[in-house]
């Protein structure tokens, strides 16, 4: 393969003049906001459909962490795979990968089956978000690399809100969610074929790769880590919290809706904002002091449904800067050609937090019921404060 074909070197140009690549942005967000749809509707749908089954809360939290588990496995492997093959080639695998799998869980009733399912599925969905991720950053010049991020959270999010607004409308019965999921995903190829000659240039490996990027910028690492845990274990959980509150399975997952649609709202303002901020970290100890203390007011909220949803809003809009924001802190410390394999690794976190999140959330609601997962929520939050408050007052050059 030609690495440095004409349009990916126009693109390269523009990005160092202070241009945005609009159609390669807007290509690689597109994917994955497609993806985003399809795990909006399968991360409730499976978790519901296992508690109809029978199976237990930390069984299917143990289900649902194969998905960090997948993600951490693909994490150090796309980027040398996606050198080898193309980003357009791998992507274009990944997806049909992905819409296959999906369709699995719908033809595979086992209990057992579902967990190669989740690693195949979870792998190629990782696969999507580090390559697309790593395209819009290629195509984003340093001073609006918030803006873009902001944009790509934001149509990440819609597909987010759009997921379990979907399952609220047709449940959990039949072929029909399972067809919608991978029909979607299916739909991530357009884009990418319409851009099929606009994608990034993958730098060459570097001594040390993919491991030496987890702690260059602990900062936005752990953000990543703690967002991982606490959007899968809560997405995947929250409607079995809502059957212990005695929230309908369509309420419940409305209320999913309302966090996504609160990311939405935010996520370009946010974006905006930590492009003019000196210290993003400051930024990035504010949304986790937001996350403590939303997650904690939840026992209090259960009463009242709308008051949940508007506080959820504000919430997910909030917490999900955390991802937005420090990703833009990560590639705000690290030269272009290194964003590749520094996305691989910010990935990988993102990842370990998918893996502890369902685990520890499912566990909690077992031994402490619906209180738990409030306490578990906030137990993340806490953590992550205590990490930022240190960078910030050990030294100013800490990242």
């Amino acid at each position: 393969m030609n690495n440095h074909e004409p349009s990916e070197l126009v693109a390269e140009m523009k990005r160092e003049a202070g241009a945005i690549d609009w159609w390669a942005a807007g290509a690689a967000i597109a994917s994955i906001s497609a993806v985003g749809v399809a795990l909006g509707l399968g991360l409730p749908l499976l978790s519901v459909i296992l508690e109809q089954r029978g199976i237990s809360p930390t069984m299917i939290g143990a289900n649902t962490a194969v998905a960090g588990a997948a993600s951490l496995l693909a994490a150090p492997l796309v980027t040398p795979i996606a050198r080898r093959l193309g980003v357009r080639l791998t992507m274009a695998l990944a997806i049909v990968a992905a819409a296959l799998s999906a369709l699995g869980f719908y033809f595979f009733v086992p209990f057992w089956t579902w967990f190669p399912l989740r690693l195949v599925f979870h792998f190629a969905i990782t696969a999507l978000f580090i390559l697309s991720e790593f395209w819009i950053n290629a195509a984003a010049p340093p001073g609006k690399r918030g803006f873009i991020l902001g944009i790509y959270a934001t149509f990440l999010s819609l597909g987010f809100a759009l997921g379990p607004w979907l399952f609220s409308q047709i449940g959990s019965q039949g072929f029909l969610p399972f067809g919608i999921g991978a029909g979607v995903i299916l739909a991530a190829l357009v884009p990418l074929i319409l851009a099929w000659d606009r994608q990034p240039v993958i730098g060459t490996a570097t001594h040390g790769g993919f491991w030496r990027y987890l702690y260059i910028v602990p900062t936005a690492t752990a953000a990543v880590l703690i967002f991982g845990a606490v959007e899968s274990g809560g997405f995947a959980l929250f409607p079995i919290y809502g059957q212990m509150v005695n929230f309908s399975e369509a309420s419940a997952a409305q209320l999913l809706t309302a966090i996504g649609l609160g990311n939405v709202l935010l996520q370009i303002p946010i974006g905006l904002y930590s492009d003019r901020v000196k210290d993003r970290r400051k930024l990035l100890l504010f949304f986790a002091v937001v996350g403590c203390v939303g997650s904690l007011c939840l026992p209090y909220l259960v009463e009242d449904w709308w008051l949940m949803a508007g506080t959820l809003f504000i919430w997910g809009g909030v917490v999900a800067g955390l991802y937005t924001v420090g990703l833009a802190h990560l590639g705000a410390k690290l030269e272009t050609s290194e964003l590749a394999p520094a996305n691989a690794a910010f990935i990988f976190c993102y990842s370990a937090g998918m893996l502890i999140g369902p685990q520890t959330i499912g566990g909690a609601l077992d031994l402490f019921g619906p209180d738990g997962f409030a306490w578990s929520l906030a137990l993340f939050f806490a953590a992550y404060l205590v990490l930022t408050l240190v960078r910030l007052t050990s030294s100013k050059n800490h990242a």
